[in-house]
């Protein structure tokens, strides 16, 4: 399993790394030893850069979530999980060793127990028929500071996303959250990511 499914895109003039419109995330997959993918998100281009190396291109404002696993002969060594809202013009950012040139860091979590929390609630999201990607900023803020306290999370509503929505449509253009525009859409595995695969992770 590799962390994407789609055919890999070169990036072209527009989408380099000297693009300001776009942050980039570059994720390694070592199967059994280093796996790394987007669970959600709609990346506009990824380019292969090497036999285990991708590199994905996210437009300003959107959000993707990241799952980072690795293990040694021993077992598991590292369990995180990122939620992300990529680079906006003019707003503070955090960097990320996988990330370029930074993002509003909506979620933090690591070690198995919150991990798979994480991937609950996401499940839950889609299970509504919501794209967790189009979720409220506020809802993953609030589930990374339940999680950090040990407290349990509110699950999110068809009614706070119908809100939120209406809340966005206010905004003005340059302000929402960005989408894919680019003419490239992921295959469906893509946007969903590989899956966790098990509970001993």
């Amino acid at each position: 399993m590799s962390p994407v499914r789609s055919e890999p895109r070169q990036f072209d003039a527009q989408t380099d790394g000297r693009d300001p419109d776009l942050t980039f995330v570059e994720l390694t997959w070592k199967e059994g030893r280093v796996e790394q993918w987007i669970r959600f998100g709609d990346p506009v281009c990824e380019e292969r850069l090497g036999p285990h190396r991708r590199r994905f291109a996210f437009a300003r404002g959107a959000i993707f979530g990241v799952n980072r696993w690795a293990a040694n002969t021993y077992g598991t060594v590292l369990s995180r999980f990122n939620i992300v809202q990529a680079a906006r013009p003019g707003t503070a950012i955090q960097t990320l060793p996988y990330l370029r040139p930074g993002g509003a860091l909506l979620l933090s979590t690591h070690g198995w127990p919150k991990v798979e929390r994480v991937l609950q609630a996401i499940d839950t999201i889609e299970a509504l028929g919501i794209d967790p990607a189009d979720a409220s900023p506020e809802y993953w803020r609030h589930l990374h500071n339940r999680l950090t306290t040990a407290q349990p999370a509110h699950f999110y509503t068809r009614l706070q996303h119908r809100a939120w929505l209406k809340r966005r449509s206010l905004w003005p253009c340059s302000a929402r959250p960005g989408r894919n525009t680019r003419g490239f859409r992921p295959a469906s595995p893509m946007r969903r990511g590989c899956r966790w695969r098990g509970s001993t992770r």
